[in-house]
């Protein structure tokens, strides 16, 4: 096994590097997969729900925006702060503490009885979900080899995105015969019970622990199920070839600092004003998309089953993008909105067939979401261990601005009648333009990151 001059010191990172992927990666992968399901589920039940609520509480198109916008007001504080506790206290226990609040917080919104309520839950709801992202994609990323973290991030937010289009069906399924607090009242008991498999089940990240100075005893075990065969016993330090070791403390302002160490003072931005334009555009398609197709004429039933198939299409098609991707650089996303900007373009021009019409969106919005899927895969993979989460909890907030911003300005803009609505199209397209822009940028940068960081990992490490 790797080690340095000392032989009873392991180098982790090339260990992992060594080991592939094993069964303990799948059974990883999958366990997240279900955490981001049942995320996405409770996200998404907003902008499936909201023409139910809408009709029984008389909502204005005002209020039916800061409904939506609640929940990614919530996630914008709440990645700020789960983010950087996961990087102190772990992984593992962020995302398990947010699981069961959210299940709670889910659960409890199918009571509220007045819009100021139902707005305030959404809220605070919201905090949770935001919280347990980016502790997740940092404990998947650290237990990939390298070649396969963006990979491994797009198959969890694949899960995600699956959540998002389940809830279409869900509200289809449910709310005929229990009303729309049914619906949260489904998605928070199920939330629930996964909170309790997780606690019995979730793994921390052997790569933090060792980053911490964790000792051998805690560490040896969950190196050993990356490779039951190999005689962990011997081992009694461990190390990070390809991090540096020193930091400049715990405090939040510290971490921040390192986000923006060498050449990440270009990359940390660049993936900032990429997650912003992509996040615009598809918080703006996933909040209101069902509104502004029932308000352009569309049946509602029609109307969530293009929110969901779609959205579950461009969750594919974001896995489909990184496996093509991955190993030549971010640029190369840009297949995504390059085919999606024409279709969003014509569909906002207007055309006579209501099929070629509903066609032309839902190519669009497949595109939206297999852009996101890979610009999300890539908000982490650039930062080391101690402040990984960190990296994508920052990524996150300044995405969520977007998050925010998309369903109110969307609601005041584009509901206010079919020319409104195919206004909306055109201004994702926009969005997807800036996109490319950040993404071209991004690419240039994260090669000098990548030069930088092999001249690091030739010079010696002190343990």
């Amino acid at each position: 096994m790797p080690a340095d001059a000392d032989s009873r010191t392991l180098d982790v990172t090339a260990f992992l590097e060594n080991a592939g992927i094993t069964r303990f990666h799948v059974w990883l992968l999958v366990i997240s997969c279900f955490v981001t399901f049942f995320d996405g589920l409770d996200f998404s039940l907003d902008a499936y729900t909201l023409p139910q609520i809408t009709k029984e509480m008389g909502l204005t198109t005002a209020m039916a925006g800061y409904f939506t916008a609640a929940t990614s007001l919530g996630q914008m504080i709440g990645s700020l702060v789960g983010s950087y506790v996961a990087d102190v206290v772990g992984r593992r226990p962020v995302i398990i503490v947010c699981t069961f609040l959210g299940a709670l917080l889910t659960f409890a919104t199918g009571f509220a009885p007045n819009p100021a309520t139902l707005v305030a839950m959404r809220l605070i709801g919201g905090l949770a979900i935001g919280g347990l992202l980016a502790p997740a994609w940092a404990l998947n990323i650290e237990a990939m080899p390298h070649a396969r973290r963006a990979t491994a991030v797009t198959i969890i937010m694949l899960g995600f995105s699956v959540g998002g289009a389940a809830a279409g069906q869900v509200v289809n399924w449910i709310a005929p015969q229990h009303g729309w607090q049914g619906v949260f009242f489904f998605s928070g008991v199920l939330t629930g019970a996964l909170a309790v498999l997780l606690f019995f089940t979730l793994p921390e990240s052997a790569r933090w622990l060792v980053a911490k100075g964790r000792p051998a005893a805690v560490v040896i075990p969950l190196l050993s199920r990356f490779g039951p065969a190999v005689d962990m016993s011997r081992y009694a330090n461990f190390t990070l070839s390809d991090e540096r070791t020193q930091s400049d403390g715990e405090s939040p302002l510290a971490k921040f600092r390192e986000l923006f160490r060498g050449a990440l003072v270009y990359v940390t931005p660049l993936v900032w004003a990429a997650y912003f334009f992509s996040s615009f555009a598809i918080y703006f398609r996933a909040k209101l998309g069902v509104l502004s197709l029932t308000t352009y004429g569309l049946d509602a039933h029609l109307a969530n089953n293009i929110g969901s198939i779609s959205g579950l299409l461009g969750a594919i098609g974001g896995v489909l993008l990184l496996l093509f991707t991955e190993r030549r650089g971010p640029g190369w996303i840009v297949l995504a909105p390059l085919i999606g900007i024409p279709a969003l373009i014509a569909s906002g021009l207007g055309v006579q067939s209501q099929m070629l019409f509903i066609e032309l969106v839902a190519l669009g919005s497949i595109m939206i979401g297999a852009e996101h899927a890979a610009v999300i895969s890539i908000t982490t993979i650039y930062y080391p261990s101690a402040v990984r989460s960190t990296g994508g909890g920052w990524a996150s907030f300044v995405a969520k601005i977007a998050a925010v911003a998309a369903p109110i300005v969307g609601a005041q803009l584009f509901l206010g009648g079919k020319a409104a609505v195919l206004a909306g199209f055109l201004f994702s397209a926009a969005c997807l333009v800036g996109l490319i822009i950040c993404l071209l940028a991004l690419a240039y940068f994260a090669r000098r990151l990548h030069a930088e960081r092999a001249i690091e990992s030739a010079e010696p490490i002190i343990a």
